[in-house]
Formats: structure tokens, sequence, C-alpha cells
């Protein structure tokens, strides 16, 4: 009979009476799949989200014009499509209605917003459209001619005077429908729109899709089906649980996977000893390699199965986050399948396996006579396998930070990304090495402080191992939060000021319409009021094959801009500014490699191609607009089809709309970025909440480990409260350590990413760095406190 023991039966034995050694293991993995979990659900929601048509539910066939930006670049092998929803409608040529006449029944369709008297804003359309978006008539007729038109909602009187894209017009009310709502005869809501010679869409009756797609010879889509939805919304909604899902994600997923892997690897070097024993008693290293492995495959998929639950409901709960704050549709649903969490469960098991299987290395290799002496003692010199691939993490990071501060533009943004991961990295896996050096420097002040002071330099000198597991969570949870948090502040505080020292109006009303008297803005403009019309285009950013389209913001002009902003011009004229032209922001013109007397690629807001001249580039676009052109270049491109603030030095006429100061104005652009801080807040949440708990297992496992040599100390004279002081100093060495590492790695990614962003240097607010300083070192504190006064009153492990 064999006397070596089984793997199998090992494995399990030492879950059944010991499981408090697999628990730190077993939070590691169940936080890993919850946080990689939410990111895949949010991923796939993101690649197959869609709307129900509703507008065009009773549509057979709608032909319209894509809404996304597209954009072929390179050739041969190397060719890729960029593209990018439209800030606005795009819209079909009208000349296509006499192309699809025969095919069928073809209704030209076109939304645009009208005002009432009171000031409300109705949609309105033609009366053609009621044949797919059904309304019914309470009382009167359908309109038939000019001046005619048909009201929602309660009677009212028989003539109204409204507020169109075209102006303001008066009509007779002919009939009064069931829903809220404005509607003329087709010919004049054309006509309204602002751009007559352009549709919203055409729906065809009784047409072969085939035969429409014929005919429309690529100049439109034809749609059927759920593609009939025309949502807009929907690309940037896509976008946003993509990105989240995608990049976030993927960030997520490698911070989940070195926390888990380190604290694998930590339970598997705590149990060293036990090892050593086994091969002194004839276990063979296959043996030992395989009750690793059999530990994980025990608690990897029930520590998985387990981490579904709160992925899900973290998905929900952000995803339903995301539909409150008008980011996604009300008409998209999460999806939940299959697929991000078999991911995440694998991708689990995977790393315990993996990270076992190299923590188990040593102690499977090492001759049985030997064993029991080299568990005793902690290994000093560097592993051969994680030094030089650490060594290599570290010069690639120092190469992104010294590109990202020589860069500008995306360029900059791109490499900075890299920074945090490579450093990240560099830490994972030099950490004993960064641990021992840290160690040797923090640890001179404390050997100065007393007995258990030094007590506590020499333990992190000795076990510099001990000491990277517990540093590296915390290295994790600086640096991710100081980043996102940080960038948000940098760049909040660079468009205030901005905001405050480019707008020299004492008074800005937004959403200006004087009623139904649109002459009364007109009248305004020529009094020396400067009308804003504040939209977005596109245009194509970075170099290379890492090129993209960008949302800039854009305000048109009509007026003398000087009088009411200074936007900080660096160079040229922005008295040039004329149709054909614009002025671009310094930010904007690096990333597009641009300058005055330049032409630069537009899309305009319903997508149409433009390349105007670079009269002027200004450093304040950040906070009043990236792109400043005249308004009359806008003209028919936005569905509104009107300005959207009028800006004045000195008093503001009553009755053209709200009136704000200077400063009430700047408060209020605010909360067009709360959306980003609450994302980047979130995110940092996430990030720093686990790399937390992951900090607090870890320093708990090592804690729990030391009970024999905590007891030993106390037998040998220590006190109880010199004991705890020793582990205070430790905890409080691990904080800092942590602290200032994810400190330094924040500031080399921050430094280049506000530069680009905002040309200055990151913007750090001292209590919100002050409290992420107590958070790490209560957090420390607290996990190394509670499992070390409980060693100390349990039995003597000795």
């Amino acid at each position: 009979m064999s006397l070596r023991p089984r793997s199998n039966g090992l494995a399990r034995a030492v879950l059944r009476f010991r499981p408090a050694a697999f628990a730190g293991t077993f939070v590691a993995l169940f936080l890993a799949v919850a946080i990689v979990s939410a990111c895949g659900i949010l991923l796939e929601t993101g690649a197959r989200a869609s709307t129900p048509p509703t507008r065009y539910a009773g549509a057979p066939v709608v032909v319209a014009v894509d809404q996304q930006a597209r954009l072929q670049m390179g050739s041969g092998d190397g060719a890729y499509e960029v593209s990018a929803p439209l800030p606005d409608r795009a819209r079909v040529d009208a000349a296509l209605l006499e192309r699809l006449a025969p095919l069928g029944r073809a209704v030209p369709d076109v939304l645009f917003p009208v005002r009432d008297p009171a000031g409300r804003t109705l949609d309105a359309s033609g009366w053609g459209s009621t044949a797919f978006s059904p309304t019914e008539l309470r009382a009167g007729r359908a309109p038939a001619g000019p001046g005619e038109v048909v009201l929602g909602g309660a009677d009212g009187p028989d003539r109204v005077t409204l507020d169109t894209p075209a102006g303001p017009r008066e009509f007779r009310v002919v009939g009064r429908a069931d829903r809220p709502g404005a509607w003329f005869a087709d010919p004049e809501a054309r006509s309204l729109s602002g751009h007559p010679d352009a549709l919203d869409a055409i729906v065809l009756f009784g047409a072969d899709a085939e035969r429409a797609r014929a005919a429309v010879d690529g100049r439109a889509q034809v749609l059927t089906g759920d593609a009939r939805a025309l949502d807009g919304r929907l690309a940037g909604a896509q976008e946003v649980l993509t990105g989240l899902g995608g990049s976030f994600g993927g960030i997520a997923t490698l911070v989940a996977v070195f926390t888990a892997a380190g604290t694998v690897a930590l339970s598997v070097g705590q149990r060293s000893r036990e090892f050593a024993l086994l091969r002194a008693v004839g276990a063979t290293p296959r043996q030992i390699r395989r009750t690793v492995a059999t530990e994980a495959l025990l608690v990897a998929p029930v520590a998985g199965a387990l981490g579904c639950v709160p992925g899900i409901a973290l998905a929900s709960w952000w995803f339903g986050q995301l539909k409150a704050k008008g980011a996604v549709p009300p008409d998209v649903d999460l999806v939940v399948s299959w697929i991000p969490l078999v991911t995440a469960v694998g991708l689990a098991l995977v790393t315990a396996l993996i990270a076992g299987w190299a923590a188990s290395r040593r102690p499977a290799r090492i001759r049985p006579g030997l064993a029991l002496a080299s568990a005793a003692v902690e290994r000093l010199r560097p592993g051969w396998i994680r030094t030089p691939l650490g060594l290599a993490a570290l010069a690639g990071g120092t190469a992104c930070a010294t590109l990202a501060a020589t860069s500008s533009g995306p360029d900059a943004a791109n490499a900075a990304l890299g920074v945090v991961m490579l450093f990240m990295l560099a830490v994972a896996l030099l950490g004993p090495l960064v641990a021992r050096v840290c160690a040797a420097l923090f640890g001179l002040p404390l050997r100065a402080g007393g007995a258990p002071a030094g007590l506590a330099a020499a333990n992190s000198r000795t076990h510099a191992r001990r000491l990277a597991s517990a540093i590296t969570p915390i290295v994790l949870a600086m640096a991710f939060s100081s980043t996102l948090v940080f960038l948000h502040t940098s760049e909040d505080r660079a468009v205030r000021q901005q905001q405050e020292a480019g707008l020299l109006a004492d008074h800005v009303i937004t959403d200006p319409h004087g009623g139904t008297d649109r002459t009364a803005v007109d009248r305004a403009v020529a009094a020396g009021a400067v009308a804003l019309t504040r939209t977005s285009v596109l245009t194509v950013v970075g170099s290379g094959g890492d090129r993209a389209f960008h949302t800039a913001s854009a305000q048109g002009v009509t007026g003398d801009l000087a009088k009411v902003q200074d936007l900080g011009v660096r160079s040229g004229d922005l008295s040039r500014l004329a149709p054909g032209t614009v002025a671009i922001d310094r930010t904007l013109a690096e990333a597009t490699h641009t300058g005055t007397g330049d032409r630069i690629p537009l899309r305009l807001p319903d997508g149409t191609p433009v390349t105007p001249e670079i009269v002027a580039v200004y450093t304040r676009g950040l906070g009043l607009g990236e792109v400043t052109l005249p308004a009359s270049d806008l003209a028919g491109r936005t569905t509104a089809g009107r300005p959207t603030e009028l800006l004045f030095r000195g008093p503001a006429p009553e009755g053209l709309g709200p009136v704000l100061s200077a400063a009430a104005w700047t408060s209020e652009q605010s909360v067009d970025r709360q959306l980003n801080a609450w994302a980047n807040t979130t995110m940092a949440a996430v990030l720093g909440g686990f790399a937390a708990v992951a900090a607090a297992n870890t320093l708990v496992m090592t804690v729990l480990d030391r009970r024999r040599e905590l007891h030993m100390l106390r037998l040998i004279g220590s006190t109880r409260r010199q004991v705890l002081r020793m582990l205070y100093w430790e905890a409080l060495l691990v904080s800092g350590t942590g602290i200032a590492l994810g400190s330094a790695i924040a500031l080399a990614t921050l430094t280049p990413l506000t530069k680009a962003m905002t040309g200055s240097a990151p913007y750090v607010p001292p209590l919100v760095y002050g409290s992420f300083v107590a958070a790490a070192v209560a957090l420390t504190l607290a996990a190394t406190a509670l499992p070390a006064r409980r060693a100390l009153s349990s039995p003597s492990g000795v």
C-alpha cells in the first residue's frame, strides 16, 4: 500500500477541516467575478441594444439617411472604418420622392418643434404622418392648405400664432386632435421645417423593399423591422454602454485578475510549511501541483457562481442609473445572458489555476530533505520570470509617460492610458523588490520610534513578499480612484476658469423666443446683443492608424462676438469670421494638426461635410465652445432652427426668455457635465471599493497567518500592547507605501491627460485627496487591528 498522499483527497480534507485557509481566496474570486460579470453584461447590452419603432411602427418601409457619420481610413488590407453618431438629425433628399412614387404610396415626413403663445414647445409634422403614426380628430377636419393647422389638447381660440423654424406664422385652427402636437398640410410642413429640400424620412406603402433599394441607388437607407426605429439616441447609448463594459471593463478585469491572482498566490504561499511536510513524507511534485489545482477547481466555480449574483445586481443598478440620467433611451432593456457570466467564472478559474501553479512551483520542486528548512525562511532573491517582466513593464510605463508628456491631443491621452496599466503591472510583478526598497526607505524613521516600531521595520524588510501582497491592492485603489476623480476635478476647474474669464456678457437669455415674436430677437441682435446657436460638430482627430471622430462643442454666432466673449485668441483674427470660415480651440487644432490658414474637415450637425478655413485659434474652447462659426452656416442644419442663447452687455430686455447673470450661467453649465462626473465617480467607487476590499482581505489573511509569530512574541515577554503597536506601525508602513506609489502613478497619468484636455496641470482638491489618504490609513489599521486582537485573544498556536 502506497504511503503517498492522494492529492484530490488532501484538497478536500483541507477545505473541510481548514475552511478559513481558503476564505481569502474565495472572497477575492467572488469579487472578481462580480465586477467582471457586471462589465460584461453592460458590454453585451451595448452590443445588442435596440429600440422598437415608435413613430414608424405603422410604416412598412422607411427610407432615411444613416444617422452615423462614417469615414473609410487606410487602403487594402489595412482599411478600416471609423464612425460616430451625428449630433442632430440627418435628412434625406426630397428629390427621392419622385423616384419612389412609382413604387407605391410615398409619404414625406418631417418632424420639427414649434412654440405656442404660452411658450410651450410642440412637435409638429405634416398631416400625412397620421397614416403611420395614428392620430384621431376629436373635432373639425384635417388641414388642406396654407395657413391651416390641427392642434392637440383642449379647445382654444380659432386662430393662433406659432413660432416655427421658418419664423412666426398665424394659423387658423381647423381641427383638434386626440394627442398633443401640431399638424399642417404636408407641403406647408416642409416649408415650415426650415429645410424644405430635405425630409426626415419617406414612408412607403405597398412597395417592395428591394425595389426601393434599387431606386434610391445608395443615396439613402431602406429600412424595415426594428431598423425603422431611427432613434438617434441609440447610437450614443451603445457608445456609453460599450465604453463602460469594454474600456472600463477591460481595466476592471485586469485589476480583478491582478488582485485575485495575488490573493491566490498568498494563500498558497502561506501553506509552504504544509507542502514542505508533504514533500518530506514522500509527496511528489506532481501531487503537490494537483493538490493546488484541485483546490482551485473546488473553490473557483463556487465563488464564481455566487459572484454572478451581485454582478447582475451591480449591472442592473448601473444600467438603471444611466437610464435615469438620460444616457440610455427608456426603450432599451438590459441583456443578461450566459455569455458574460460563464466568461467571468471561467476567467476566475483560469486565474486561480495559473496563480496557484506559479505559487506552488517552488515548494513542489524542492528536494524533500530540504523542504522544511526552506519553508522556514522567505526567499530573498528575485524571481527569474517575474523580475524581467516587471522591469519591462516599468520601462514601458516610463516610455509611455515620456511620450504622453511630449505629445498633445489624443496621442497624449492614449499614451497616458497605458501609463497607469504598465506601472500597475510593474508594481504587481516587482512587488517584493518594491516592498523591500520601501521598507528600507520608510523603515529608517521607524527604527528611532522604539522597540515596536523597530520590530515592524525589521519584519517588513525580512518578509517583503508578505508586505508586497498587502501593498499592491492599496496602490490599485489609490491610483485608479485618484486618476478617475481628479481627471474630472481638473476638467471642471479648467472649464469654470475659462467661462469666468471668457464670458464678458452681463446677462444671458437661455432659449430666447420673445413669445411668438421672432422679430423681438432680431431687434435685440440689431441693438447689440449676440445670438448663439449651441450645437456640436464632428471632426477626425488623431494620427496614423489611430484616428477617430471627435464630437466638438460648437457655437454659431450672429453679431459682434468680441463684445460678449473673450475666447483668448492665440493666433489669427476673429473679425475675419465669415461664411465658410471657422475658429477653433487650441486643443482641437493640436488634435487635428491644423492651424490658422488651414482648412479643417468638419461634419455639421446633420452630417453635411464642409471644409471651412481656420481664421483664428483660441484657448478657451473647453468652457465656451471648441468650434466657433457663423450662424448662417448652420441654417437648416439643426432641428430647432433658432438661436439657443442671447448675450447682453448691460441690462437684458424683458419678455425674451429666462435671464441669467454671468455667474448663474456659469453655474448652470456644470449640469451638462454631471453625467461625466457621475460616471467617473461611479467607476472610481467600483474599482476603488473592489481594491479596498481586496486589500482588507489580504491584510486579514496575512495577520491571521501570523498567529504563531504573535504568540511567540508574547511568550518571550512582549506585552499585548507592544505587539499591537508593532502591527499598527506595519499597517502605517503598508498604507504609506501604497499611498505614495498610487499617488505617483496617478500623477504620472493625470499630468499628460490634463495637459492634453485643459492645457494646465492636474487640480487635486486637498480635502478629496485627504479623504482618500484617510480612508487608506483607516482601512489598513482596521484590517490589521481586528484580526490581530482576535489572534492574540485565542489560545497559543505555538
